[in-house]
């Protein structure tokens, strides 16, 4: 059984690097993607028909049970929100760099990955995606 991603962002990150990577993954298929723009929606849709495309995160958290990883490849000031939301949610979730703009920020989302019982692992390149993905299958 495949691991279902939802990965927020699709700017250079997400669309260049992250959903090819979580695409051509053995084990992994692309389940969502979120983004506001319109442009990036339409071209999402095109390129993963199979994907749910999405305006909001917020979107993802309505469908308990949905997604087994959530990848985070939005804006940097948006990191450590959507990580807490995606662990809340019960769902390990892989950060794309720079996790967290202080250290305080990463102690205290590691601090809340270790009370969830759920991993947040940081990832500086897509192929932790990839890496990530296999470990948990």
């Amino acid at each position: 059984m495949d691991l279902r991603v939802a990965l927020i962002g699709y700017g250079t990150g997400g669309s260049v690097f992250h959903a090819p990577l979580i695409t051509s993954v053995p084990g992994l298929r692309l389940a969502a993607v979120v983004t506001r723009a319109p442009e990036r929606q339409r071209a999402a849709r095109e390129r993963y028909p199979d994907a749910d495309v999405v305006d909001r995160a917020d979107r993802l958290w309505s469908a308990p049970g949905a997604y087994d990883l959530v990848v985070v490849a939005a804006p940097n000031r948006q990191h450590v929100p959507l990580a807490r939301t995606a662990l809340t949610a019960g769902v390990p979730v892989v950060v794309d760099k720079p996790v967290a703009a202080s250290a305080a920020d990463a102690r205290s989302l590691a601090a809340l990955s270790a009370v969830r019982g759920l991993p947040v692992f940081p990832t500086t390149t897509a192929a932790g995606t990839a890496t990530t993905g296999r470990r948990r299958g």
